[in-house]
C-alpha cells in the first residue's frame, strides 16, 4: 500500500464544481490502478497557535480546506501510473481544476501502521 495525501484550498462557492472535477479525476485514476480515493470537504479546521492547514496552503477568505489521499498498490504503481497519465495526455483533458494548483500541498506516504484494514510492506503493522 502507498498513500498520496492532498491539502487543497478551494473556494467555497466552487465546491459543487470541485466534487465534480474529482470525480472525473477519480475515474481517471481508477483505469491507471488507483484503488481507493477519499475528497474530503473541510468541517472542522481549527486555527494553529504555530501552524495549521490554512496557512500551510496560504488559503484565503471564503476558501475551505479539502484533504483528499489516494491509495495505491505500491510506489511503483503510482510511478508508473503517473508516467501513463501523462505519456497518454489524460490528465490534459480533466479540466481547469476549480482552485489554484499552487497553493495545494502533496505529499507520498508508506504506511508504517494501520488500523481497520490490511496493510502489506516491510514497515507496515496493526495499529492497536
Amino acid at each position: 500500500m502507498y498513500i498520496a495525501g492532498l491539502v487543497i484550498p478551494v473556494p467555497q462557492e466552487k465546491m459543487e464544481a470541485y466534487r465534480i472535477w474529482a470525480e472525473n479525476g477519480a475515474a481517471i485514476f481508477k483505469k491507471y490502478g488507483c484503488l481507493e480515493i477519499v475528497e474530503s470537504w473541510e468541517d472542522y479546521v481549527p486555527d494553529g497557535q504555530q501552524t495549521d492547514f490554512r496557512r500551510a496552503v496560504a488559503a484565503k477568505e471564503g476558501e475551505k480546506i479539502v484533504f483528499a489521499w489516494q491509495i495505491w498498490p505500491d510506489k511503483e504503481s503510482l510511478d508508473d501510473a503517473e508516467n501513463r497519465m501523462h505519456e497518454d495526455g489524460v490528465l490534459d483533458t480533466a479540466g481547469e481544476p476549480p482552485f489554484d494548483a499552487k497553493r495545494l500541498i502533496l505529499g507520498c506516504f508508506t504506511p508504517i501502521c494501520a488500523m481497520g484494514r490490511p496493510i502489506v510492506g516491510q514497515m507496515a503493522s496493526k495499529c492497536q
